[in-house]
């Protein structure tokens, strides 16, 4: 079984590696999706970036749990075009194209499953920490 998960994953942290871990465990096999950087600032101009899209890729693709990464525009869109059977969500994931796309998989029988947050780390508190 194919498992597919979505995210930006700048900030590479442990709270991103528990994810993979988990999300592994749906399948055997895990893809994980990386968001384009002009989609990052279309959405978000004032976004500061420590890493480009290859960048990421090469950091994701490290990791043990990871067996293909992709570049993706927009979740909702670019799920159609994946081969999947299994979509793992992070618990933080809520914006109006995941749910497009949640929706979307069920429609076309895929299994989604929402996972918990790693207590005591995310992005957006390392990137409070910087400050």
């Amino acid at each position: 079984m194919k498992v597919l998960t979505f995210g930006v994953f700048d900030y590479l942290h442990y709270g991103h590696l528990k994810l993979f871990e988990r999300a592994s465990k749906y399948g055997d096999y895990l893809i994980v999706a990386v968001q384009k950087d002009e989609e990052i600032h279309k959405t978000k101009p004032d976004a500061h970036m420590l890493y480009n899209l290859m960048q990421r890729m090469e950091f994701v693709g490290a990791i043990k749990y990871v067996d293909e990464v992709v570049p993706y525009t927009q979740v909702d869109e670019d799920i159609k075009l994946i081969d999947f059977d299994v979509f793992v969500l992070g618990g933080d994931q809520n914006h109006a194209g995941f749910q497009r796309a949640i929706k979307w998989a069920e429609e076309h029988n895929k299994k989604v499953v929402r996972l918990e947050r790693t207590q005591g780390i995310s992005s957006s508190m390392i990137k409070k920490d910087r400050n």
